[in-house]
């Protein structure tokens, strides 16, 4: 299969999973995590008629498909090993019929496995061995019941094996529940897919992202790329709009039919297609070799779906590129945000020109007409230009006009228009450290009636940072300052400036010096005490804590 050295992951787990331990492997996608439990799960298999001695759960039918493929082509030469899969969209006559050819190994999606399980069409007594694959995305998707149903079915006396990207809490439940004295493998960050990757965001107009992406693609000609969009209706219609422009792209979700998503994905694999437009859900089961970028149409929604949408690049140590489209200050800082959580650098990029485009392919005709010229002339060709020659046409006219026919086929799908010039947010270089705070002044206070929630909650809105990142809030009689990460000071100036507080517009300043003295009124904050960013925890929205006000009293004036 080609394989030359075990990753880190294969290394660590084979040798325990043979060993007959309870497993809990932390690891991101594209580490080789299949060949870590697929290996030592045949190796487990018993010659004799057993029944199922191995089950692995997966959360979609694509991964489902992808683990049993490779499992089969790690058990070409063992006779004895019968994997099949069984998953939702297909037919439970076939599946059924693979389960009563004697299947010993079946990897399938919860639900599918407990349709089985119900029919008794699938028999557990006599599994040895369960896997859970991507079980923080089978949580994620609403399999828990599944998952612990299933669980509580199974012989107590098995083995039981866990693969996650993340540990949330539900995790950590079921690993305390269900596996027996568990061992860790957590792989080290070092190791981590992004660190193959190269990584850079576009700064895009407002409503011009479907330009933007062909801008790129054209200009940097990706022989096999990946584009996620947010939602299936976005997926379609970026689909569409591509394939009218003559690029070779289809899309991938999960409304679509299971025999239409096994064409696109077949004729992605063979290279007919070399875009694949998909959702999050759609796409975390793909695994294809070759692809060489991968795009955020839109940012992802968690942190943890960026890690597993640019991990379709870079794989196995392989090097490759993610580009992420932005419209806006908040989206600017989200990205920020994100190269904090996965320490590493997103870097700007300007978005290429027309010219630029336009130079690239006229560079690339001219060495394919060079590359034609040491070919013999053929016969036909001979033919061709007698004819022409012969109705007063020069070489150089010929030339002309051949030249000018393939341009027109090269540039015809180059939009016609300008990207107007963005104005850049105000905000510095991605840093990965907090830094110092300095604290800024917002034109509103006590008399305006202001409390440190709605403070709070206008800062998260208009910034899109956590509550947890702002400081000490004072409200003065005419006045409030809040302390801020001198790193995001003017960003966060440049987004609540003009912004509505409470009903009222308000101007936004960096404090000139760090300790301000008030201007106007006392130094007590608005119920004596300093606020700090902890009030998210206690409801810092202006729309979810309205009733945080109504339970104090208001200052008097004359006091």
């Amino acid at each position: 299969m080609g394989f030359v050295e075990l990753t880190e992951i294969q290394a660590r787990s084979i040798p325990l999973i043979q060993s007959g331990a309870d497993i809990i492997g932390k690891s991101n996608t594209g580490t080789g995590k299949t060949a870590a439990f697929g290996i030592p799960a045949i190796e487990s298999l018993s010659h004799e008629r057993n029944g199922v001695e191995v089950l692995i759960l997966c959360p979609t039918r694509e991964l489902a498909m992808q683990a049993c493929e490779e499992i089969k082509k790690f058990s070409k030469y063992m006779s004895w090993v019968k994997p099949c899969a069984v998953y939702g969209g297909a037919s439970m006559d076939k599946q059924i019929m693979d389960l009563k050819r004697g299947a010993n190994l079946v990897v399938g999606t919860p639900g599918r496995v407990m349709d089985h399980m119900r029919r008794r069409t699938l028999k557990l007594q006599n599994l040895k061995m369960i896997i859970l694959d991507e079980a923080d995305e089978m949580l994620n998707m609403g399999f828990r019941e599944d998952i612990e149903s299933i669980l509580q079915d199974v012989p107590e006396e098995r083995q039981t094996i866990l693969f996650s990207a993340t540990m949330p809490p539900a995790i950590l439940a079921i690993t305390n529940q269900y596996q027996k004295d568990p061992q860790l493998i957590k792989i080290d960050e070092k190791y981590r897919t992004v660190d193959t990757i190269e990584q850079y965001y576009f700064e895009v107009p407002s409503g011009m992202k479907g330009e933007a992406i062909q801008y790129i693609l054209l200009a940097y000609e990706p022989k096999a790329s990946m584009i996620f969009c947010n939602t299936k209706k976005m997926v379609d219609e970026l689909t569409e709009t591509l394939s009218n422009k003559g690029f070779k792209a289809a899309g991938l979700h999960g409304d679509m039919k299971q025999t239409q998503r096994s064409y696109v994905m077949d004729k992605f694999k063979a290279g007919k297609i070399n875009i694949l437009i998909a959702t999050d859900v759609a796409a975390r089961g793909i695994d294809v070799n070759g692809i060489d970028v991968v795009f955020n149409y839109d940012l992802p929604q968690d942190n943890e779906y960026y890690i597993h949408r640019i991990g379709r690049t870079g794989r196995a140590g392989k090097s490759g590129t993610a580009y992420t489209l932005v419209s806006n200050r908040k989206q600017i800082y989200d990205m920020k945000a994100l190269s904090r959580y996965i320490k590493a650098d997103i870097n700007e990029k300007e978005l290429p020109e027309k010219d630029d485009i336009l130079k690239n392919k006229i560079s690339k005709i001219a060495v394919r007409i060079k590359a034609a010229s040491e070919q013999p002339l053929r016969d036909e060709t001979k033919i061709i230009l007698e004819m022409l020659t012969k109705e007063g046409y020069s070489v150089e006219a010929i030339a002309n006009i051949l030249i000018n026919l393939r341009l027109n086929k090269e540039l015809k799908n180059i939009p016609e228009f300008e990207f107007p010039k963005m104005k850049k947010a105000a905000i510095n270089a991605v840093k990965t450290s907090k830094g110092k705070s300095v604290k800024i002044e917002i034109s509103s206070g006590r008399m305006n009636k202001l409390a440190p929630n709605f403070i709070l909650g206008a800062l998260v809105e208009a910034t899109n940072m956590a509550g947890k990142s702002f400081g000490k809030i004072e409200i003065f009689d005419r006045y409030t300052t809040v302390e801020v990460p001198e790193q995001d000071a003017e960003f966060i100036v440049d987004a609540m400036d003009n912004t509505k507080v409470n009903g009222k517009k308000v101007n936004v300043k960096i404090c000139e010096k760090k300790n301000d003295k008030p201007k106007f009124g006392g130094s007590r904050s608005h119920d004596g005490i300093a606020h700090g960013g902890d009030l998210s925890r206690r409801g810092g929205n202006a729309r979810s804590s309205g009733g945080y006000q109504k339970k104090r009293k208001p200052f008097a004036a004359s006091k």
